[in-house]
């Protein structure tokens, strides 16, 4: 395109009064407004800027704030703090003799009952046979006579709280402590041991 072609700027006089102020200029018949951007525009453009600024330094520099993982974590182990602490006073008075008096209560019962029917019964099934219409289910027996890891009510709960002492088989019984309470636990334990009789006391 030759120079006698292009377009000219053509001055344009400035207003007076409250018209609205269009630069002195005009390019392809565009004519460009000349107005200054309102004050809370600007107040809200300038405080975004220094906000930003100082949130930047204070979370990724002075870990004022903390993420929602950073929380979720920080409250997954004040509950297992607890559990611990929990644990660590029933452990100190629980023994067998404690269980096999549970075992016999029949408020405990119904409650560890309410919690093996919850937990335990889609591996243990709900008569404690492991079977499910004739089918074996992936747990063992709880209410015969055969014990693989200790007939003794702190065995159970030891199961229970920890999960299968055999790490090399493929079906395990996975460790409940990080779901149940230590007195959940205990309870259920003293369920499971209502099927059976405690041993004979010696003479």
């Amino acid at each position: 395109m030759s120079d006698s072609t292009r377009s000219t700027p053509t001055p344009v006089p400035r207003p007076t009064g409250d018209e609205p102020v269009l630069r002195t200029h005009v390019f392809d018949g565009i004519q460009e407004f000349d107005q200054r951007l309102p004050n809370w525009w600007l107040m809200t453009f300038y405080f975004a800027i220094v906000w930003f600024v100082l949130y930047w330094t204070l979370y990724y520099q002075g870990g004022f704030f903390s993420d929602d993982h950073d929380r979720v974590t920080t409250e997954l182990k004040a509950i297992q703090d607890v559990k611990n602490k929990e644990l660590e006073k029933m452990l100190a008075t629980l023994d067998n003799k404690v269980l096999w008096t549970w075992s016999q209560d029949p408020v405990v019962k119904n409650e560890g009952q309410a919690i093996y029917t919850r937990i335990c019964s889609a591996c243990h099934a709900a008569d404690l046979s492991a079977k499910l219409g004739g089918a074996p289910l992936p747990g063992l027996p709880l209410n015969d006579q055969e014990w693989k890891y200790g007939n003794q009510p702190m065995d159970v709960f030891r199961m229970v709280s920890k999960g299968s002492p055999d790490k090399t088989q493929a079906i395990q019984m996975p460790p409940w402590e990080a779901v149940l309470s230590p007195s959940e636990i205990a309870k259920v334990s003293a369920y499971v041991m209502s099927h059976h009789s405690p041993p004979a006391a010696p003479n």
